[in-house]
């Protein structure tokens, strides 16, 4: 496992390691993100230095060892069946695991792996395409956003069908999409994990009639739940330590398991305790426009839910159509608020930034003063 190929070329460890660039270096930005975590990976050290996405706060590093990250590829390679020679399309950032491990499975597989510049619409570069036809990869790694976007015009939505599987991580996939999905021949499915467990220990069908809302959890990978349900994750072979997630899980008894929500996305109004994920859920068929649920303070209740929305198109009716869709859910979870704003803060991986979602809703609190 000292070589790899990149977009039909071979380049072994030694390519790495000295102080010449391969000439793939110049093709664009991602290639260059390549070359310098190959460059790290191909290094004597053991160990590799990763960042967490951010969702929930500030990143924070994490190091993790490279033999750890090759036995977490190898599950993903054996579950798909990947192999040399197979094409794997590389459209998520080095920066962060799920770029990180696109690479390592490709190394331990010996896919030829295709990288192309990130964006929200990875299958319109034209390094996706060989003599002005699709290429067909094996693999290919996306956030449920880039998915979205692919089935937006009939061009993206036939390469992305042209991919054989597809794993969607890095946030929520809501129920349009997840239904748009299911009507695609290929075999796609939603992960689940972290930076800390490199990457996913769960996956589960989203695509053909075979679908499914449980992860089922790969080889080696033990979970149970704390005493405040969340997610206990035991895998030895990818963390040297029992992780304790802020993810409420429920596990059924075959092991398979889905996620309700974190403890950390948990707004207490009144003492009636309110999972943001639900909520946003129960508005998501009514509100066209991307939204998200947070809190802020209520001097009777303690916390307040309240609802940032951006502009739509049909924004002259917007009090009536979103005290609408607040009628639709029961009483403890309709917002006591709304506010508009240019844009829901997200993360470079794709999900909404809770932290700074929360931070827009306070400014915006003590700007506006709401009277509930």
């Amino acid at each position: 496992m000292n070589k790899i190929q990149i977009e039909g070329t071979f380049f072994d460890a030694e390519d790495f390691r000295s102080y010449e660039t391969p000439l793939f270096f110049t093709k664009s930005h991602i290639h260059q993100k390549l070359y310098l975590f190959l460059k790290d990976w191909f290094s004597p050290n053991e160990t590799i230095s990763l960042q967490t996405s951010g969702s929930t706060g500030k990143p924070k590093e994490i190091i993790a060892r490279k033999k750890q990250m090759l036995q977490s590829a190898a599950m993903t390679c054996r579950f798909f069946n990947l192999k040399k020679k197979d094409k794997a399309l590389l459209c998520l950032s080095t920066d962060y695991i799920a770029g990180k491990m696109m690479v390592v499975r490709a190394i331990y597989s010996e896919m030829n792996l295709y990288p192309v510049e990130v964006s929200g619409h990875p299958l319109l570069d034209s390094a996706t395409t060989f003599d002005s036809e699709a290429i067909s990869f094996d693999f290919a790694a996306m956030i449920p956003l880039q998915v979205y976007n692919s089935l937006s015009t009939a061009t993206e939505k036939n390469r992305l069908s042209l991919i054989k599987n597809i794993i969607v991580g890095g946030g929520s996939i809501d129920s349009d999409l997840e239904e748009a999905i299911k009507e695609l021949p290929n075999s796609i499915y939603s992960t689940y994990g972290m930076t800390e467990t490199l990457s996913h220990i769960g996956l589960r069908r989203i695509s053909g009639k075979d679908t499914s809302f449980y992860y089922k959890p790969l080889g080696g990978v033990n979970l149970k739940l704390s005493v405040d349900q969340t997610l206990i994750i035991n895998a030895p072979h990818l963390a040297d330590d029992v992780i304790i997630t802020n993810d409420i899980a429920e596990i059924k008894s075959d092991g398979s398991f889905r996620i309700l929500g974190r403890i950390d996305n948990i707004i207490n109004t009144g003492g009636i305790k309110v999972q943001i994920e639900e909520v946003e859920q129960q508005l998501l068929p009514y509100l066209k426009s991307n939204f998200a649920i947070t809190s802020v303070p209520h001097p009777k209740l303690g916390e307040a839910v309240v609802l940032l929305i951006e502009p739509f198109s049909q924004q002259n009716n917007i009090d009536e159509i979103i005290k609408e869709a607040f009628n639709t859910i029961p009483a403890y979870h309709q917002p006591k608020c709304f506010f508009t704003v240019s844009a829901i803060p997200m993360t470079d991986s794709g999900k909404k930034d809770r932290k700074t979602i929360k931070e827009l809703a306070l400014r915006s609190y003590y700007e506006y003063k709401p009277e509930f």
